[in-house]
């Protein structure tokens, strides 16, 4: 059973569906990626298991039960929208985001104080919030969302904003925080993000699933049967077994062969091993981004058609 699972859930405005019939199920102790273009529907999901807002049909559990508003203080939300109050105190915030979620406020002022630390902000503890960079006020933000050690916690556009250092520092938090038991679940445009942390995604587009599986399944089943071959001899095309493309230009050292319809990796290895001097082979799989880019434009195309 999933730590979290949204079943079948319909979302209409008038005439507008934002959500029709979207079903994940997203295992505990994960981190899931929830992806699409704008207007897919993605905001509407994460307001209703935040429960903003209410579906019109469907459900939602957590932990195998369905969520009631008490299941908030079990949730750590980072909006994409930023948003803190800039005249108080740094510490003093993230303490009250803490009491907000049911801390006491000496576990709330231990727990600001352990991440100030780990965020190198202990000496903004006493400024206000408005005297911090946009780069700080989203740490804070972030460890106001995670202060209260919450089992689930959903991130939108977590790295928005963030250089690439703190980019990483905050992706290292986020998968320390999954080691430690909790489920996440991860909203963005950055697909290069998704690989590196996301288990598990579900693509939204026009208010529908379209897309749904394991990172590593899903780059397998867009996969273009396109080989890299590492040798120093100059590979001619073979009619019968592949054909040459042109060298990707961030590595210029491998030839780059695709093979025809049917034919197996083994068979052209074999044959490039008896005609060539290979040192090596990789397949080559597609990026996150370019499967997301190749789903949204046949699906839209799909619907316009």
């Amino acid at each position: 059973m999933a730590y979290l699972e949204i079943n079948n859930v319909v979302k209409r405005y008038d005439e507008h569906v934002a959500l029709n019939g979207v079903s994940m199920h997203v295992e505990q102790g994960t981190i899931y990626g929830l992806l699409g273009p704008n207007g897919a529907g993605k905001s509407t999901l994460i307001r209703i298991i935040n429960r903003i807002l209410a579906a019109d049909k469907g459900t939602v559990t957590l932990n195998g039960k369905q969520m009631t508003d008490d299941d908030i203080t079990h949730i750590g939300y980072l909006p994409e929208e930023r948003g803190l109050y800039k005249k108080m105190k740094v510490g003093d915030h993230i303490v009250y985001l803490g009491r907000l979620k049911g801390m006491t406020k000496a576990d709330a002022i231990a727990s600001m104080h352990w991440w100030l630390d780990r965020f190198d902000l202990k000496k903004w503890e006493n400024k206000k919030v408005e005297n911090l960079s946009k780069g700080m006020q989203q740490k804070v933000q972030f460890i106001g969302t995670v202060i209260h050690r919450p089992p689930l916690l959903i991130f939108d556009e977590p790295f928005s904003g963030f250089d690439p250092v703190n980019a990483e520092q905050l992706k290292v938090e986020i998968l320390a925080l999954r080691d430690q038991g909790s489920t996440i679940l991860f909203s963005t445009h950055n697909m290069a993000s998704v690989e590196e942390v996301c288990q598990q995604i579900t693509l939204l587009n026009h208010a529908q699933v379209v897309l749904s599986g394991s990172v590593d399944e899903v780059k397998q089943q867009h996969k273009k049967n396109i080989i890299a071959v590492q040798t120093p001899d100059k590979i001619e095309p073979n009619p019968e077994l592949f054909s040459i493309l042109p060298p990707d230009p961030m590595k210029k050292q491998d030839t780059l062969i695709k093979l025809d319809p049917g034919v197996q990796v083994r068979d052209a290895i074999n044959w490039l091993n008896e005609h060539y001097r290979l040192t090596g082979f990789t397949e080559v799989l597609p990026s996150m981004n370019e499967i997301f880019i190749e789903t949204v434009k046949f699906k839209n195309t799909e619907n316009n058609g």
